[in-house]
């Protein structure tokens, strides 16, 4: 990597933590405050919207310091879909918008990208079967991936830096990944990669516990939707490698977001009904203290990166078997914490039915 690319790298970072309190300033000015109710676990109010301070840098960085590295029609495609989506966080932040309204703004930036920077997925590699072209099934598949990616980050921001810091190593997997396993041509997707996690190290100081400034929706939707935009850089023409890679990075957002449809679709409540049982609630309430909770899922993001960096070097069979034992272990963790229900523990039960009726047969 260039010396010149490293120093602007470093400049973005002191950029954002110089950034970071005036941003703190306007929030409070114009009301973009969380207030302490049911829900929440701030006691006093607390200032949001900290994720422009994280847009600003990263623009500064792209648009200035970086500019030379990256095609034009990539950077002025992508960062017409982040005006939107920072747009749609910061009205989120002040007024409260309804699901359906975020959702719109999320679809608009989509759009923005699918239509200006010309990001989408175009073909499928089913495995024995070959190469398949998706045709007008691109655009649909393409907004999912966004949204879904995008509303995953913005359901984890429940923390003191638990969003900002899931996503520095995240994106910091997907820019090493990206380095060593995209095609020279591409070398912009990890520069630009890295300069998003040096704008969010820059705030990180502000945001973790005990936190002078909360991202916000402004932050989570930004960083979400960021990393949904770079993925698809890897996932034009999509395999099964190339399609779980992303998938695993993402695990800890993916997971909670997973069981959280699959906890109200058992308690039959709405999909969009808001509760305290997603994962950092989970381990809250079995004892651990805000900073343990937020360092632990950064220990399981990292465990989810690791596994994601061997997949381009495993064999068919060895992408298989990580496969399947990170769902099993997934499904014990999450079995073991209740995150679905506590009564909800179909895997643990078996384990244990099994072990009884070994235990018992061995004491005849």
């Amino acid at each position: 990597m260039k010396f010149e690319i490293i120093v602007s790298l470093m400049a973005t970072m002191i950029f954002s933590a110089i950034l970071t309190p005036f941003i703190r300033k306007l929030a409070f000015r114009i009301g973009a405050i969380d207030n302490p109710n049911a829900r929440r676990v701030n006691k006093v109010p607390m200032p949001t919207m900290g994720g422009l301070a994280i847009f600003l840098s990263y623009t500064f960085a792209t648009v200035f310091l970086l500019r030379a590295q990256i095609p034009t029609r990539q950077l002025w495609g992508v960062f017409g879909g982040e005006c939107v989506i920072i747009l749609t966080g910061m009205i989120d932040d002040v007024f409260e918008l309804k699901p359906r309204q975020k959702i719109l703004g999320i679809s608009i930036a989509a759009l923005v990208v699918y239509f200006g920077a010309g990001l989408k997925m175009i073909h499928l590699t089913i495995p024995f079967v070959g190469m398949i072209s998706i045709g007008w099934w691109s655009l649909p598949v393409t907004w999912i991936w966004i949204l879904a990616i995008t509303n995953a980050v913005n359901l984890i921001d429940g923390l003191d830096g638990l969003a900002t810091g899931v996503g520095i190593i995240a994106l910091s997997t997907m820019g090493i990944t990206g380095l060593f396993f995209l095609n020279t041509a591409n070398t912009f997707v990890g520069i630009s990669i890295f300069a998003l996690v040096a704008a969010m190290v820059g705030f990180l100081p502000y945001n973790f516990f005990p936190a002078r400034i909360y991202l916000g929706d402004t932050g989570s939707l930004f960083i979400g939707f960021m990393i949904s935009v770079f993925s698809l850089y890897g996932l034009k023409n999509v395999t099964f490698i190339s399609m779980i890679i992303p998938v695993i990075i993402l695990g800890v957002p993916i997971t909670d977001t997973v069981y959280a449809i699959l906890r109200r679709l058992l308690n039959r409540q709405p999909i969009s009904h808001a509760d305290k049982h997603h994962l950092h609630h989970r381990l809250m309430q079995i004892g651990l203290t805000h900073r343990q909770t937020v360092l632990v899922i950064y220990g399981i993001a990292m465990i989810f990166a690791f596994i994601s960096l061997l997949y381009p070097i495993s064999p068919r069979w060895g992408t298989i078997f990580l496969t399947i034992a990170s769902l099993i272990g997934l499904e014990l963790f999450v079995e073991a914490i209740g995150l679905v229900g506590k009564n909800r523990q179909p895997l643990l039960n078996w384990i244990n039915k099994v072990v009884k009726s070994t235990t018992s047969k061995n004491s005849h």
